[in-house]
């Protein structure tokens, strides 16, 4: 700015005429040390963690007075402090010290004093996010460990270290039929127990916020680390998108994306469905290019939307010099030569298919450096719990996990196949767009729960695979290479607002100590168990699903850094007309009988008395959406019933389109939510 109205000289006008619009940076030094560098746009320096910020401002304004503007600033944008009735805290959160949990044992057990502090203690081990409670049988004959808050089965203590570990608690016995030992689950000591876990954490919430001191210091500790960011705002207003087709103008949400994806760090782009999420992403992988932020940008596409891909991106930028993978690229003879093109080419973006880009690999020496630092972990967390003595399953779990490692780097050091295709690091690929991104949702995550829905820890290769990759990108672009787009970020579970926050806030996760689901979860979820239809139809059960927040505010924060959502209502998008008819449809009689067929399936399964090659509860539950639809999708021989949902949407669909017809571009859709099915 300076060079342009007239030389270096003006640099101290500049500063003077931009005071409060642009802010130095106290880590790049004082003004008088160097003018030139560490300057950032308002709504940069006085957003994310804002609470650091001020402390390095005051810090540095002690010494050095041009800070004092920095400060002032900040000082305006501060988060408030929650008060201890504004945070919601459950046993096994985190952020709370070891000691504070001994202590509420402690006073709620009453443990006698002269072997308790000695003999029993609370440990958690950062390395396997395993909580132990040592010396759970020392205090046996406490009344209160046995009979108010645990029972003969299973003391207080126990019960608290799985409440801790986030584990339900279920008492088994053991029968013996034919000398065949088989364990039962014991209801009644099983509701018992859960009861007694639940007056536990009722007992803990009161007793939390009681003392004033710890509540001070806890909630200074809480606003601390989570309350003390603010989301950014982006403008995009004043970007030119120079080589853009003149045609085409770009609505506001979509350049603000644009600003959001050139600026920010990883970002994802959650918005609703005719939203514009191509042109957005098109058009900051374009501007990226010209302002010099990327070399080549890559798009993982589903694998039918390639050429419309091609076509919707050169609309937009009619000069683009694009690389759209097709189906023949991929085939063995023709890969290696399509990764050359890639790698050679200076392409303003490739296109590719999600299963095309899964046949990209990383290089071997990265993926056993990825290995050997979880191998690495996992044995100084089975130190860790051999010296705590923590109980031996614990230990076991982290020996398979060990077992399975070893074997993935066994085979990549196996030379016998030696493969010269070129690796995703040699692609000169700097900027990573993914389309749909929902699709990755199924990343491994380790968790102690157990029987818990909406959490699954099986995983997808492509997921993995995917997560490699971004890690390798946030390496090498310093978290801001990865941007993700899908109107569906969270459809079923917390787990997948932890699985794209993996992805994409890595850093944020591991500086808030949660890269352990646990440990997210414990500070924003909360698992509930309800009265629900069992799968086949036939009657009820309980189940635990994480299915509630708790903390909102705080984590939508965090959540808001890095995503841009977008909705219908926000956008007001031009949508037609819905008239919503419903049609409510009476089972008949072979319907009734076939389901209880099902059930008696779905118990058998249960029981464990037929293979799951043979018979299992997916099977099932395909087979009742098929007979809720119409009983001859199970059997064609079947009678034809004049009311099932089949003929009443044919019915209705017909009068529908009487009354209709003169309409032009109606649309007609039929959707069966038992049968989880829509036709238009």
């Amino acid at each position: 700015m300076a060079s342009l109205m007239g030389g270096s000289e003006k640099a101290e006008q500049v500063i003077n005429d931009l005071n409060g619009i642009i802010f130095k940076t106290p880590q790049s030094g004082t003004i008088s040390e160097n003018s030139y560098t560490g300057w950032q746009t308002a709504d940069e320096y006085l957003s994310g963690n804002v609470r650091i910020k001020l402390e390095q401002a005051q810090k540095m304004a002690e010494q050095y007075p041009e800070f004092d503007v920095n400060v002032t600033a900040l000082e305006k944008v501060q988060p408030k402090d929650l008060e201890a009735s504004e945070i919601e805290v459950r046993i096994a959160a985190s952020w709370i010290e070891p000691k504070y949990y001994k202590q509420f044992l402690f006073e709620l057990l009453e443990t006698p004093m002269y072997y308790g502090y000695s003999d029993i203690d609370v440990i958690y081990s950062d390395i396997t996010n395993i909580w132990n409670v040592k010396g759970k049988s020392v205090n046996s004959n406490n009344t209160l460990a046995t009979v108010t808050y645990g029972t003969t089965r299973m003391n207080a203590y126990t019960i608290f270290e799985k409440t801790l570990n986030q584990q339900d608690i279920k008492i088994y016995d053991t029968i013996t039929n034919d000398n065949v030992e088989k364990k039962v689950l014991n209801i009644k000591e099983t509701t018992i127990i859960q009861q007694k876990q639940e007056a536990m954490e009722q007992a803990f919430q009161e007793w939390i916020w009681k003392d004033p001191q710890r509540r001070r210091i806890l909630c200074e500790k809480y606003n601390r680390i989570f309350n003390s960011t603010v989301p950014r705002k982006y403008d995009g207003s004043h970007i030119t998108f120079v080589g853009m087709n003149p045609e085409i103008t770009l609505q506001p949400h979509q350049k603000n994306g644009v600003a959001r994806v050139l600026y920010g760090q990883n970002t994802l782009l959650a918005y609703c469905v005719g939203s514009g999420k191509t042109f957005t992403m098109a058009a900051a992988a374009m501007e990226s290019k010209r302002l010099g932020l990327c070399q080549k940008s890559m798009f993982v596409v589903p694998n039918h939307l390639t050429e419309q891909w091609g076509r919707e991106f050169l609309q937009l930028y009619t000069g683009a010099n694009i690389l759209v993978a097709t189906k023949k690229d991929f085939e063995p003879l023709n890969r290696k030569k399509f990764c050359s093109r890639i790698a050679t080419g200076e392409y303003d973006a490739v296109i590719i298919g999600h299963t095309q880009f899964e046949k990209i690999p990383l290089s071997k020496q990265r993926q056993k450096q990825n290995i050997q630092q979880q191998l690495d972990d996992i044995e100084n967390g089975i130190k860790e719990l051999t010296a705590e003595r923590a109980e031996r399953f614990q230990i076991k779990q982290l020996e398979k996990t060990k077992k399975n490692l070893e074997a993935k780097l066994e085979k990549l050091n196996d030379d016998t196949k030696k493969d010269d295709v070129i690796t995703f690091e040699e692609l000169g690929i700097d900027r990573l767009f993914v389309d749909e991104a929902h699709n990755y949702k199924n990343l491994f995550l380790y968790t102690k729960m157990r029987n818990v829905a909406g959490i699954s820890q099986t995983e997808a290769q492509k997921s993995s695979d995917m997560y490699a990759k971004c890690r390798y990108l946030d390496e090498i672009t310093e978290g801001k290479g990865v941007t993700f787009a899908t109107g569906t970020p969270i459809s079923n579970s917390i787990t997948e607002l932890y699985t794209m926050m993996k992805y994409l806030q890595y850093d944020m996760l591991e500086q808030n100590n949660m890269t352990f689901f646990d440990c997210f979860a414990a500070s924003f979820g909360q698992k509930v168990t309800a009265l629900e239809i069992a799968p086949e139809g036939t009657g009820f059960r309980f189940k635990t699903r994480f299915a509630r927040f708790y903390n909102l505010p705080e984590l939508m924060n965090l959540w808001k850094e890095a995503t841009d959502i977008q909705t219908a209502d926000m956008l007001k998008l031009p949508v037609p007309e819905v008239e919503y008819i419903t049609v409510q449809t009476e089972p008949s009689q072979i319907q009734k009988d076939m389901v209880k067929k099902l059930g008696k399936r779905a118990d058998k399964v249960r029981k464990r008395q037929v293979d799951v090659k043979i018979d299992n509860l997916l099977s099932i539950t395909n087979d009742g959406r098929k007979l809720a639809l119409d009983q001859r999708l199970m059997n064609p021989l079947l009678p034809d019933d004049p009311d099932s949902k089949v003929n009443a949407c044919v019915k209705n669909v017909f009068e529908m389109w009487q009354k209709s017809s003169a309409v032009k571009g109606t649309q007609i859709i039929f959707c069966d939510r038992a049968a989880m099915r829509c036709c238009t």
